[in-house]
């Protein structure tokens, strides 16, 4: 099944959920990088071209992750928390936080290179920054999506939906019920 594929199969909850969040991290991390202004937070330096770009992709990347935690229906077995994925989908957000926010309003960078070393060497890091967050996102998508493809459970079969399904594979194949015996016999 096509990756894509699978955001066809998801129930309204999900969406909603994916959407919700991915408001959400926009909002969240563009309001306090200020990267969308507001009279709150404020930068000393103004955001890079790229930052925008960096913001928007996150938060969707960032929805649609968290939407694959949401159980698709009300009839699905709970959804299983991965670990690994939570943590590359956390560390992802992280670095694009940090490739987006002002290089001297990170009080980390600031301590540690100064202001004229947060400039002259954090800020060329950040774009590496927010690549490789947008990319541990997008890993952690396709990972859980891949998962989640792989391991569709089927409905619950009650035994007159089998018994049907048995007499349709019959006659779809124009097998006997004999036929099906002798097969049985000749497999033991």
């Amino acid at each position: 099944m096509c990756l894509l594929a699978g955001f066809l199969t998801w129930h309204p909850r999900r969406w909603i959920s994916a959407a919700t969040v991915a408001l959400g991290s926009f909002l969240l991390l563009g309001l306090t990088t200020a990267v969308i202004p507001n009279p709150v937070f404020g930068r000393s330096i103004a955001p890079t071209d790229w930052a925008l770009e960096v913001l928007i992709v996150t938060s969707v990347l960032a929805g649609l992750l968290f939407g694959t935690y949401v159980r698709n229906d009300a009839g699905d077995s709970e959804v299983t928390p991965d670990e690994r994925n939570a943590r590359r989908g956390s560390i992802g957000g992280l670095l694009a936080y940090l490739a987006i926010g002002c290089p001297v309003c990170n009080k980390v960078v600031l301590i540690a290179l100064g202001s004229t070393g947060a400039v002259q060497y954090f800020a060329p890091v950040q774009p590496y920054l927010g690549a490789l967050g947008v990319a541990l996102l997008g890993w952690a998508l396709v990972v859980r999506l891949n998962r989640e493809a792989a391991c569709a459970v089927a409905p619950a079969v009650t035994p007159e939906d089998a018994s049907d399904a048995v007499a349709t594979n019959l006659i779809r194949h124009e097998m006997t019920l004999a036929d099906l015996e002798r097969a049985r016999a000749d497999r033991d």
